[in-house]
């Protein structure tokens, strides 16, 4: 083995250690919310990250130094060269380039809106039709009460600061960071045990200070703007999302809208009784949501605007079973539970569905069902099974009402990125926008057989109330009417406790006595029962899901001489262009040939185009491969004497020779997956390629 390769093999080893600690220092950082290990042991693992990263820097430019070439492993270097031939081949492109640009804004070209519109087609007939769910589409403005009620107005926030001369936004959080890093690998001036316990302490806890505690630390660790070095404001908070105004009069607050779930879910009784009252079912919606986001970055991953593709599933809390779990029930997909996440290895391990429910790994058929479905359409749309994961979340990242939830994550050159989140939301939502809208938003459930079962009853002493609380007394009576079963109780064990409780109605909080109202439970016989539906949501983001799509079809190979031409190994199904038809050279008798040959795959439905420039048969080639065209068909003059033409495959580069009338057919069979190049290659005579065909 040479020096070079021992580097190289020394350079993988140091990321593979750097991705493992990173997930200790995570586990441990959940364990220490537990209360299950000492601060003493976080800091020791943070520490230990930091080593093994400069350990990293330092095999890299020892690589570097010795005359290795960082091209192939260099990320930064093939993220340049993606994104060089995507803007090239103007697949997308900064919006509003002519003044500029605007960071976090892209305008697809051609190709990118080809293959946009293939990769949500896909989706939509993977998902929405397959699984014949009811497909919506809502507007992007919202009104604030919408919003309001899905907790977006008041939580949906990241803490900025600005620069006091120039005025640039930057996140808070990842400025201290980047400080706090710095402070720990400074080598000239490195800090005293005692300063780097603290910087350390700090660190692990970066993403959960608040705004007093997170203004004083970037005081106290000099933080400036990394662009000027002007000092910074205080930090303060930031609302994501876009603020507008319906109506002429502008006194209608709005939002664009953060996510496309909420109208499928102010939607919820509509869809129910076109549904015929029946559950579990699915609604779905593919939409622009918009995030005003104070760092855009890394291209498709994190931008302003975006198109999701989301689907709320209404299920009874209590069956979340699927009747298809059995089609997905042995898929294996890389499963990165929280056992993995928190064991020594810490890697992901391919676990059947069915196992990982049996074993209570993912927490009921429906949540896995959709990550078995998830796995399959990545697959489909041209991602690596191999690079690709679903990781839980842990249990300090849930949100309080959550029961489970997964991140679809595929490797790229920025490490995992999230690309889809799978989640069981119980009942918040269609709870929170049933008070907030004093609307009912349940659905029933007929038993079998009548059931006896102890209900909650609150009575009202409206007479009391009155005295007690006048113009209010009638909120407050609706408002006990309606009081859901655990709050309730809840109320029940505060009025034995102390004899009084509180009761919010509105923005508005009322102490109640004892005498006021009395809470029992009763036996009644029902024959059904209202309930809340849960909600199990699969979201997809569309855009990330492109990148990592370009990210692993995204390769080079030899062209002539020493030139290396770009290809994109797209799946069929997404290529923006599933065909291009070459005259060999530019004859009358040629160009109608394959003028009607392209007239007949659009007939077929396939996309094409037809290429009669005067360059060589091998460089157009090498155009259409650039943009990830499966097949190119040449017509010669050997169409005249007996109507057949050469079909090529992209990836193999291999040619077969079929009869003009049967390549529409043959070209459709391979788009839809009926058919494979192999199974082509056994059926038609194959065609020795000329040298010069590919490399001239």
């Amino acid at each position: 083995m040479s020096s070079l390769e021992a580097l190289q093999q020394a350079i993988e080893a140091a990321q593979e250690a750097v991705g493992k600690q990173g997930d200790t220092v995570r586990s441990l950082k959940a364990e220490l919310k537990d209360g299950k290990v000492d601060r003493a042991v976080v800091d020791a693992a943070i520490q230990k990250l930091q080593e093994l990263k400069l350990d990293l820097d330092t095999k890299t430019k020892d690589y570097e130094k010795a005359g290795g070439k960082m091209s192939s492993q260099s990320k930064e270097q093939l993220r340049a060269a993606l994104a060089t031939t995507l803007e090239r081949r103007l697949f997308y492109v900064p919006s509003f380039k002519l003044y500029g640009s605007v960071a976090g804004f892209y305008d697809f070209g051609p190709p990118g809106c080809a293959i946009k519109q293939n990769v949500t087609q896909a989706w939509r007939q993977h998902f929405v039709l397959e699984e014949n769910m009811l497909e919506v589409e809502c507007p992007a403005v919202t009104p604030e009460i919408v919003l309001k009620a899905s907790g977006h107005v008041d939580r949906f926030t990241d803490f900025m600061v600005r620069d006091v001369k120039t005025g640039d936004c930057y996140r808070a959080d990842h400025l201290l960071e980047a400080a706090l890093e710095a402070f720990l690998e400074d080598k000239k001036n490195p800090p005293s045990k005692e300063a780097a316990h603290e910087a350390r302490e700090l660190l692990a806890g970066v993403g959960e200070l608040k705004e007093d505690t997170l203004g004083a630390a970037l005081k106290k660790y000099g933080v400036v703007a990394p662009d000027t070095k002007n000092d910074i404001s205080a930090p303060f908070p930031f609302n994501l999302m876009f603020k507008t105004s319906i109506g002429p009069k502008g006194d209608m607050v709005g939002f664009l809208r953060p996510e496309t779930a909420q109208g499928i879910f102010v939607n919820f009784r509509d869809l129910l009784y076109y549904n015929g009252g029946k559950l579990p079912f699915a609604a779905a919606q593919i939409g622009n949501s918009y995030r005003n986001e104070i760092s855009p970055r890394a291209g498709l991953l994190r931008v302003r605007e975006f198109t999701q593709a989301e689907i709320e599933h209404f299920v009874n809390p209590e069956d979340k079973s699927h009747p298809r779990f059995k089609e997905v029930a042995d898929l294996a997909p890389l499963l990165y539970s929280r056992e993995l996440q928190m064991g020594e290895e810490k890697k992901p391990k391919p676990i059947k569905l069915g196992d990982a429910v049996a074993r209570g790994i993912i927490a009921n058929e429906t949540l896995a069902y959709f990550i078995g479905r998830t796995w399959l359409y990545f697959q489909r749309v041209g991602i690596n099974p191999e690079r690709m994961r679903f990781r839980q979340h842990l249990q300090h990242e849930m949100a309080h009402y959550a029961n489970d939830c997964w991140d679809g994550e595929v490797e790229t050159t920025y490490g995992w990125v999230e690309c889809v989140g799978l989640a069981d939301r119980s009942a918040f939502d269609l709870t929170a926008h049933s008070k907030m809208s004093k609307q009912d938003m349940t659905a029933y459930e007929k038993f079998p057989e009548p059931k006896v079962v102890d209900m909650v009853k609150v009575v009202a002493n409206k007479k009391e109330i009155g005295v007690a609380f006048k113009k209010d007394a009638k909120a407050i009576g609706e408002a006990l009417e309606s009081l859901p079963e655990c709050d309730a109780m809840e109320m029940k064990a505060a009025l034995e406790a102390s004899g009084s409780c509180t009761l919010k109605v509105g923005s508005d909080t009322f102490t109640l006595t004892a005498s006021m109202l009395t809470i029992t439970k009763e036996p009644t016989k029902l024959s059904g029962r209202n309930y809340t539906p849960g909600v199990i949501e699969p979201s997809f983001g569309i855009g990330r899901i492109m990148y990592c799509m370009f990210e692993h079809a995204f390769y080079t190979r030899g062209g002539e001489g020493n030139e290396a031409r770009t290809v994109f190994k797209f799946t069929p199904l997404v290529a923006p262009i599933k065909a291009t038809v070459f005259p060999l050279i530019q004859k009358p008798e040629l160009n109608d040939v394959a003028r009607k040959l392209s007239s007949a795959l659009t007939t077929a439905g396939l996309s094409n185009i037809v290429d009669t420039t005067g360059n060589t048969i091998g460089r157009r080639y090498a155009r259409t491969d650039e943009i990830g065209v499966p097949y190119a068909i040449t017509v010669d003059f050997q169409v005249v004497s007996d109507s057949t033409v050469t079909l090529r495959e992209r990836d193999t580069m291999s040619q077969v020779r079929v009869p003009l009338a049967e390549v529409p057919g043959v070209v459709r069979a391979l788009v839809d997956g009926a058919s494979s190049w192999s199974e082509v290659a056994a059926k038609y005579p194959a065609v020795v390629r000329k040298d010069d065909e590919e490399d001239a």
